[in-house]
This record gives structure tokens, C-alpha cells and sequence, in this order.
């Protein structure tokens, strides 16, 4: 309990920016993830190869690498000028553009669970592709998702640790800082994993009541 109480500020402060990580991640990578899914189901061709490039391309590549390139690589391409607390600003990018992925193959699963004679039915309506996915297939398709977007934002909330070792103050530097002070850092570690516990169980909350809800609707 010393290890927590002695060392208070610095887990605060670690998993304030874990959380604030996650929130402005998770947030940009589900608008990137939806629109690279509606291009992924898109009539164009040249829409259809982009998605499927880019969620080959970066599903199949470390997230490490990822990192590594917006810490390291991007700012010699000089495109942007130089930002106070970069490293966080490129943690966010990083794990936005990888989880994207992710969520497009997610949202995608759910567009395929919609009967194709409600898209037929729309289409013969006179509704264009955009209005067919806006009010026919991405409503009922979220239903379908809920279960494994849900275990995506978790996995985005663990891999937000990868942030620490590329500058960024979050719980998972909370270790070195630890050992640094010469503190016991299983402990320490066990109540990192603790707090982890803490943050997953309101997702899983969110996730069951949103699941009984529908459930109810169908």
C-alpha cells in the first residue's frame, strides 16, 4: 500500500493521460474506422482498393513500428512545425490510424449482417449509397457490432502503455519511475493492473446494457 501512497501523484498523473490517450484515440478512430468501412462496401473501385490497402498494410504491421514512425521519422519530414508535447500528439496519431483498421473490419462484420433485400429495397426507393448507409445499413449493423467493438476500445486501452516508451507520461512509464526510486515494482505493477480492471469494467457495462437493450428492440 506504501508503494501507491508514497507515489500517489505519479499514478495520477499516469493514468489521467492513459485515459485522455484513450477518449481522444478512441473517439478519432471510430469516425476513421467508419468511413474506412463504408469505403471498404463502396461502389466505387478506387475506393474499395484504399480500404482494403490500408487495412492490410497497417493491421498487418507492430504496432511498435507505428509508434516509432510518428516519434521518430515524421518529424524530419518537417510537414508540421514543432508542437508542444509532440510525443502525445503522435501517440494519439499512432494509435488512432492503427486501431482504425480494426474498427473497419468490425463495422464492416456488422454491414454484412444486413439482409441485402433491405439495400435492394432502399436502392429501388430512389435512396443514393450514401442515404442507404446512413439510415438503412449502419443502424442495424451497430446493433451487430457492439460485443467486439467493445473488446477493440479495450485492446486500444491497453496499447495505450506502448505510448510510454516513446516519451509519453501515461501508466505505463509508471514502472521505470518506480524502479528508478527504488520502490518494489511488483507491487507497483499490481496496482497498475488494478486500475486497468477499474477503467475496463464501465466498457463492459456499457457494452451489456446496450446489448439488453436491443436485444428487447429485435
Amino acid at each position: 500500500m506504501n508503494v501507491l501512497l508514497d507515489n500517489s501523484d505519479i499514478f495520477l498523473n499516469g493514468f489521467v493521460n492513459t485515459v485522455k490517450l484513450f477518449l481522444i484515440a478512441g473517439v478519432l478512430c471510430l469516425i476513421l474506422g467508419t468511413i474506412l468501412a463504408m469505403m471498404r462496401v463502396s461502389p466505387v473501385p478506387i475506393f474499395r482498393a484504399f480500404g482494403t490497402v490500408y487495412v492490410t498494410v497497417v493491421r498487418n504491421t507492430p504496432l511498435t513500428l507505428v509508434f516509432f514512425f510518428f516519434a521518430f521519422a515524421f518529424p524530419l519530414l518537417e510537414i508540421v512545425g514543432e508542437l508542444r508535447d509532440y510525443y502525445f500528439f503522435a501517440a494519439v496519431i499512432a494509435l488512432t490510424l492503427y486501431t482504425s483498421a480494426f474498427v473497419c473490419e468490425v463495422v464492416r462484420s456488422g454491414i454484412n449482417t444486413v439482409p441485402v433485400g433491405q439495400i435492394e429495397a432502399s436502392r429501388a426507393l430512389g435512396l443514393t449509397f450514401g442515404q442507404t448507409l446512413s439510415t438503412i445499413v449502419l443502424p442495424q449493423a451497430t446493433r451487430s457490432v457492439v460485443p467486439p467493438m467493445v473488446s477493440t476500445m479495450v485492446a486500444l486501452l491497453k496499447n495505450t502503455t506502448i505510448a510510454a516508451g516513446f516519451s509519453v507520461a501515461e501508466a505505463g512509464a509508471i514502472r521505470d519511475i518506480l524502479s528508478e526510486k527504488g520502490y518494489n515494482v511488483t507491487v507497483g505493477m499490481l496496482w497498475v493492473a488494478l486500475f486497468f480492471i477499474i477503467l475496463v469494467v464501465p466498457l463492459t457495462l456499457v457494452q451489456r446494457s446496450l446489448e439488453k437493450r436491443w436485444s428487447v428492440a429485435r
